[in-house]
Parts: C-alpha cells; structure tokens; sequence
C-alpha cells in the first residue's frame, strides 16, 4: 500500500430517518423513507416534498445546521473526554459557494455557532470545506495531511447542510430536477448532518479509507454535451491506484446519486471504464433513497452506511468503493475496508 490508510474511528449521523448513526444505518438496510411536505409549492401548485429532520424545536437557518451538526458531533466525540476536545483541528464541510440559494453566514457564522453549541472551541488549524458533497472526501485528505507530522493525532470532520430553503428549491423546480408527480427524473431535497474522527490506522479494528482519488467530469448535469464518466473514472483509477487495489478487488459500490438518471448512467460509464474481470455481482447502494439529497452531509453518510455493513457483516465482503460528485462537475472516490488489529 502506497500510503497509510486513515482510520474512521467513530461516526455521527442526523438525517430525516434518525438522529443517530444506529438509527440511520438501520433505516437504509430496511430502505425506510419518511419524506414530508414542505411549506413550498412548486410551478405546478403541489407542495413540495423533502426529507426533513424533526428536531425538538422548529429551528431554521443557521441555528438548525448548528444543532444538527452539534448532535452529530457529540455522537463522533462520545468516547473522547471533552476536556480533549479542544485538542481537536475541526473540518466544517458545508454547501459549495455556487450552490444555487446557498445559505447565507456557512463560511463566516456557522462555525462560531456550532463551538457556541457545544461549548468548546477546536483547535486553530480548523478550517471550512466549502465543497458540498464531495467535501468529506476532500477533508480526508486534508487530514492525512494534518496527521502526517502528528501521526498519534486525531481529526474530527463534520457536514451539514440543507437544500431545504425557497431559492434553492425554486431553482432546481425552474430546471425540473426535483422529483414530482409530474417528474420521475429527479430528486427529493434534503437536510443532514455527519460527523467523523479520523486517526492514521495503526492496529484499527475497523472501517479504513486505504484510497483516495479526484477528477473533473467535462461535461456534468447541466452541460449539452453528453457525459462519458471521465471525471469519476479518473477519481476512481487514482483512487484504486493509491489502495493497490484493481476494481474487481472491491465487493460493492456505495455513491450520493440521489434519483437523476444523468448520475446513475455516470456510475455505470464509470464502471465499465475500469472493471476489467468479470464480478458476477457488483451492487450499487445509494443511501439518498431514504434521506434525500443532503448535500455536504452525503459524504460522511456514505461511510457511515459502509462502516455499519462491513462491520455488522451484511455487506456483500469486506471492500467497498464509495464515490460522490457535485453538479459542478468535481468527482470524488474512496476506497474502504476494515482492518483487522
């Protein structure tokens, strides 16, 4: 193996379908959705549908990504002391800056707010990965990096996000992206939050990213030109390459495609541009089916979802390749295993 693979020690997870990583991996092994009405209609006057996350209290905005991320954070951190938590560098992945309807204070409140939340104040080399879904893969290797002149360190990332506000939802109704009655080629929106504390894997007995890899895709969703999957198939070679791994090696597929036909095709172009031994199966789960789009959250959703099958022994071996992509045409891939101690 070319470089140490990072350890993704324990996880946090708040969706639509729990608020705890238990309860949302059980949810997408049952493939148990609850999406509800919003308070928005859309061009044809039916309201809109969404994954929405009931917390105790109606909060919105800021204050609700803040709470989300919290709870998750708290679940990551639950066998850290939290006099250690301030030891913590903290990688906030939000919602990319084109992000149509983006939220306003992700880059400049949200960070204040969620230390504000759980009384603690991370360590200076914090940052913001403003990257949307393929954030938590970024700050993955952002940590790697982190660790590298500390290798007994740790690295906490979270997500949140929502798509849940007006000009975000109006936008994707205006490009007939959502899913509708009207619409089978989209996708319901969603709202989250993930947490992950990561370590370089020394005698880990549990879920590793032994490879990381990224590419462009040339002509993404909104593009006239058709897709051929080469930003993915780049992020998945690098990805592969980095583990020593060749694509039949792994066992299942793991992505964020939320319900639009453009990334399933991409997934399938990709695959058929780097498996080159016959698998007489290769399954493709998809966690959005249960919680929706939820933007920089998908990421740490993924390998929550990857480390509870591994573990728990339901997932079809021990290897997975998980990949992710945002419209903007920025591809993500990882591969992931358990390590035995």
């Amino acid at each position: 193996m070319s470089v140490r693979p990072i350890a993704i020690e324990r996880t946090g997870l708040v969706t639509a379908v729990g608020l705890t990583a238990q309860e949302c991996c059980a949810a997408f092994r049952a493939r148990i959705a609850n999406p509800t009405e919003t308070r928005f209609i859309d061009s044809a006057g039916a309201w809109i549908m969404a994954h929405q996350v009931a917390l105790e209290s109606p909060w919105r905005g800021l204050t609700k990504l803040a709470k989300m991320a919290a709870l998750a954070i708290a679940e990551a951190l639950e066998d850290v002391p939290k006099s250690q938590w301030a030891r913590l560098p903290l990688l906030l992945c939000v919602a990319e800056r084109a992000r149509p309807g983006r939220m306003a204070g992700l880059d400049d409140e949200l960070f204040a707010l969620i230390e504000q939340e759980l009384g603690v104040r991370f360590d200076g080399r914090s940052s913001i990965v403003a990257e949307g879904r393929i954030s938590a893969a970024l700050s993955l290797a952002h940590a790697r990096a982190l660790m590298a002149d500390a290798p007994d360190g740790r690295v906490l990332i979270a997500a949140v996000d929502s798509l849940l506000t007006w000009p975000t939802l109006i936008h994707y109704d205006s490009e007939a992206r959502l899913l509708t009655e009207r619409n089978p080629n989209g996708f319901i929106p969603g709202e989250g939050a993930g947490a992950m504390l990561v370590s370089l894997a020394v005698d880990h007995a549990g879920l590793v990213c032994t490879g990381l890899g990224f590419g462009v895709e040339p002509a993404p969703v909104d593009a006239d030109e058709p897709c051929r999957a080469e930003g993915l198939t780049r992020a998945i070679k690098s990805a592969l390459a980095e583990a020593s791994f060749e694509m039949h090696d792994l066992d299942f597929r793991i992505t964020d495609v939320a319900g639009e036909q453009y990334y399933f095709k991409e997934a399938d172009l990709a695959l058929s541009r780097t498996l080159r031994q016959l698998k007489p199966s290769f399954d493709l789960w998809h966690p959005a089916e249960c919680i929706g789009d939820v933007g920089a959250a998908m990421g740490i959703a993924v390998l929550a979802l990857a480390e509870a099958a591994l573990r728990k022994g339901y997932a079809p071996g021990r290897r997975a390749l998980a990949h992710l992509g945002v419209d903007a045409g920025r591809r993500a891939a990882l591969t992931v295993g358990l390590m035995q101690p």
